[in-house]
Order: C-alpha cells, then sequence, then structure tokens
C-alpha cells in the first residue's frame, strides 16, 4: 500500500504564500505521474496541478494558473505545491495523490492513491 504524507498547510491571509509538500515512503516515487487536489467544504473534490514522472510537463487548473507551481523532485521523493496569491476560495484540504502512469492522465481526478490532505485556511 502506498502511503503519501503531506505538510506545510496552515491559516495565511490573503495575499500570501504557502508551499506544500508531499512525500511517499514506498519505492517508485520516481515512476508516475502525480497530482494535487483539493476539497473545499460542501464542494467535490477538483483537480489542482498534474505533473508527469519526470515533473517535466505540468498541467493547471484555470485557478491555479500563474498563482501555483507544481513541482516533483525525484530524488528527494516529494511533490511540492507552491501556492502564491492566495484567496479566501482557495480554503480547501489540498491532497497530493499519485497516478498509476508515468504520464498525466486525461481524467485529472483518476489518481491511484491519496494522501490524507493539509488544510490551507485562507482568511483576514
Amino acid at each position: 500500500q502506498v502511503q503519501l504524507v503531506e505538510s506545510g498547510g496552515g491559516l495565511v491571509q490573503p495575499g500570501q504564500s504557502l508551499r506544500l509538500s508531499c512525500t511517499q515512503s514506498q519505492f517508485g516515487f520516481s515512476l508516475y505521474a502525480m497530482t494535487w487536489v483539493r476539497q473545499a467544504p460542501g464542494k467535490e473534490v477538483e483537480g489542482v496541478a498534474s505533473t508527469t514522472r519526470s515533473g517535466a510537463s505540468t498541467h493547471y487548473a484555470d485557478f491555479a494558473r500563474g498563482r501555483f507551481a507544481i513541482s516533483k523532485d525525484n530524488d528527494k521523493d516529494t511533490l511540492y505545491l507552491q501556492m502564491n496569491d492566495l484567496k479566501p476560495e482557495d480554503t480547501a484540504i489540498y491532497y497530493c495523490a499519485r497516478y498509476n502512469t508515468s504520464q498525466i492522465p486525461t481524467r485529472r481526478l483518476a489518481y491511484e492513491y491519496r494522501g490524507q490532505g493539509t488544510q490551507v485556511t485562507v482568511s483576514s
């Protein structure tokens, strides 16, 4: 069973930044594409950003493009999400997830494993 552990969430004011991290303890982190998804209270899970197994190619949701940056460090088995200019509507639980392919699938929410999540709250 693959275990993904997120960290870095917290309470910030609008306009501030956060960097989320996600680690995988099992072998194989470098073999798979990965993604960040989020779920706000009362809403469905939505994709945030995805990257290929190498990290060379990325995809962003419209709301994330230009503000968020996903990166993958295969030497450290760690996935990152740098979030800048945060807005109250970014408040959600953020999850990292692993696909079962090396490329980003068309269905961005078709991941195989997902972590427990980290809370991000943006409020003044």
